[in-house]
């Protein structure tokens, strides 16, 4: 197993034969809607080659923990569900956020900058760093119990993250958000050190755009037949567009014999590993920069 690594454009008629412009107030340009995935058989993802299990290998012995995560295909969503046996009413519903610049500047830089609502009134925040060598974090860094660095390993290839987690309210998120609360209140200290130490120079939490929210359902689901709990997340975008994801995780001395495990699991299930894995916040800022481009810049949400 193995990493967590959309336009069309009309051609204009010539100028002779175009119609006259009507004498109305112009339509706000939007985005082109990505267009949601045919359906398709899974390609299989290739086995780590002999130099990607070395890697990976370092990798896991500097981490905290690891993470064995795939994206189900479009076609395989409601079979997947089916055959872990997992109650769709158990899913609880969340609200992602992200903060970037409108050109991505931070995604770019392998920042990202989340903050997520949860049922019940609740809700975290992270600011994470990927990718990243272990080896080269600050101990000091590690001893704080909010911080982790974890390995994601999904079909095909694999990428470790430092993650600086925080607690707030879900109606802190929501003043940030309806900008009457700065986006920087929403992390301690220490989270804003770790932001301003990886950010591109120059680009402040005062400079961030809000990107969201994607609405998701998260279950943490125990098989009968497996001997660890399952996250099942879905992801659900604007444009109608999912994501499925199916994870569980454990810790680095148990990794490559759990991760055979895990993929055997899988497969007697019918869950293929394939090699499309989508990235979910990768689809969230993307889908969600398009459509600043439609949107007046003095209307577009700031954290400040």
């Amino acid at each position: 197993m193995a990493t967590e690594t959309d336009t069309n454009v009309a051609t204009p008629a010539p100028a002779s034969k175009r119609a006259k412009p009507a004498k109305t107030a112009a339509a706000p340009r939007r985005a082109a809607p990505r267009v949601a995935p045919k359906a398709a058989e899974a390609t299989l993802a290739r086995p780590l080659s002999g130099d990607q299990f070395i890697a990976l290998f370092k990798l896991i012995k500097g981490a905290n923990s690891v993470e064995l995560k795939l994206s189900v295909p479009l076609t395989g969503h409601r079979a997947t569900i089916k055959s872990i046996g997992l109650d769709p009413v158990e899913a609880q519903p969340r609200q992602a956020f992200f903060f970037d610049t409108p050109d991505l500047a931070l995604n770019k830089a392998g920042v990202v900058v989340r903050a997520r609502r949860i049922q019940g009134g609740d809700a975290d925040t992270v600011i994470k760093l990927r990718p990243v060598d272990p080896s080269t974090i600050d101990p000091d860094l590690r001893r704080s119990a909010a911080f982790k660095v974890e390995v994601d390993v999904m079909p095909g290839g694999f990428v470790c993250s430092a993650s600086f987690k925080g607690v707030c309210t879900g109606k802190e998120v929501l003043d940030v958000t309806s900008g009457t609360m700065p986006l920087r209140k929403l992390f301690s200290k220490e989270q804003r050190a770790f932001f301003t130490a990886h950010a591109p120079a120059g680009i402040t939490m005062d400079k961030l755009v809000i990107l969201g929210p994607t609405f998701l359902l998260k279950a943490k689901h125990q098989p009968k037949d497996f001997d660890r709990p399952i996250v099942v997340e879905m992801w659900l975008y604007p444009d109608g567009a999912r994501v499925l994801e199916v994870s569980t995780k454990c810790l680095p001395k148990e990794a490559f014999e759990f991760g055979g495990q895990f993929k055997n699991y899988l497969a007697a299930k019918g869950i293929v590993l394939g090699t499309d894995q989508s990235a979910k916040t990768k689809n969230s800022l993307e889908y969600f920069s398009a459509r600043l481009e439609s949107v007046p810049p003095l209307a577009r949400p700031a954290g400040k």
